[in-house]
């Protein structure tokens, strides 16, 4: 499963991590994706959501139905 959040497309960054002696070795910084089950009163039905941290918060932010809304638009299946 990719580490991509379905509200706001945050994917994964990479960078480097170094040690002590400063040598550089390659890794990835995931997003903080969580699977959340919210009632969409539009659709009339739960729909299930991989999102992040920040996206649940943009949820709270707009609602549930606006996100939805913007998530159909793009062609995404919720």
């Amino acid at each position: 499963m990719s580490a991509r959040c379905q509200v706001l497309g945050t994917v994964p960054g990479f960078g480097h991590s170094i040690s002590h002696s400063h040598v550089r070795t390659k890794r990835r910084f995931d997003p903080n994706i969580q699977r959340k089950r919210y009632w969409v009163p539009s659709l009339g039905r739960y729909v299930k959501l991989r999102v992040s941290a920040r996206g649940i918060k943009t949820i709270d932010r707009a609602g549930i139905d606006v996100v939805v809304a913007r998530i159909l638009a793009r062609g995404e299946r919720v």
